[in-house]
């Protein structure tokens, strides 16, 4: 870790370090962050072990180089970082580090849950928040949706069961159909977001995460695709040059092979 450390403080080196990295800043970095997280979803998804290896060093490498830019303006260095979430892992697991009784793993998930109120609460003493604050901005849109909703579950705001939660998605269907048939475009983005909002509301009573379940489905639609891209390349054929009707049969012969 110290190596690591040391290749990072010297490549933010005024007089000696590298052109791109000096000019960096906490908000330039991010892009990078985000891509190097899903990169590592990728490698795991693909089962590549050696992937992993490699993405997770360069994951390891972005928290290495906002540590290094918080030590150089005074705030906090690496150690700080990894303190902070060794003092929260071991006030969070009580049951492990400080002999709590949890039986099972429902019990486990109440306590996890109790303990991060109770952390959300002194920091909404100190900073006056509210329910919502500390659901990540830049997070994906349907990730944010779900921690959205399960943070206004924690305190009532939900439905017991999921009926009204399908008698909502088709409310908002019915009222996305309404305005494309005004044809009023502003209405049809808010309303297609009322429908998109909904189903993640679905996948949440559901016990399905949302962006895991979307991005199996790209997988799925991908391979498919690209089965049939396939099929027509071998008979010399293009999607320009298929009717409609021949699409799908190739869809329907591939949902079958994939």
């Amino acid at each position: 870790m110290k190596k690591l450390l040391d290749i990072m403080s010297a490549l933010r080196e005024p007089e000696t370090g590298c052109p791109w990295d000096i000019k960096q800043t906490f908000k330039s970095v991010v892009p990078y962050t985000l891509e190097e997280a899903y990169e590592v979803a990728d490698a795991i998804e693909n089962g590549d072990m050696s992937e992993l290896k490699s993405e997770l060093g360069d994951l390891l490498f972005q928290i290495v180089f906002y540590a290094q830019m918080a030590k150089e303006q005074g705030e906090f260095d690496f150690d700080d970082v990894v303190d902070a979430v060794s003092d929260k892992l071991i006030s969070r697991h009580p049951h492990v580090f400080a002999g709590d009784d949890c039986k099972d793993e429902k019990s486990l998930h109440e306590a996890w849950e109790r303990t991060k109120s109770e952390e959300r609460d002194k920091q909404a003493n100190a900073e006056k928040a509210t329910i919502l604050d500390g659901v990540a901005k830049a997070l994906p849109a349907l990730k944010r949706a779900q921690k959205l909703q399960k943070r206004a579950s924690r305190v009532g705001f939900d439905w017991q069961d999921v009926e009204p939660v399908l008698d909502k998605l088709d409310e908002e269907i019915l009222e996305l159909r309404e305005a494309m048939l005004k044809n009023d475009q502003s209405s049809i983005i808010e309303e297609t977001g009322d429908v998109l909002f909904s189903c993640v509301n679905l996948a949440r009573h559901l016990e399905v995460d949302a962006e895991e379940s979307l991005r199996g489905c790209n997988q799925k639609f991908e391979k498919r695709f690209n089965y049939i891209e396939k099929q027509l390349n071998q008979s010399n054929n293009s999607f320009q040059s298929c009717s409609l009707k021949e699409l799908e049969a190739l869809w329907q012969e591939a949902k079958i092979k994939c």
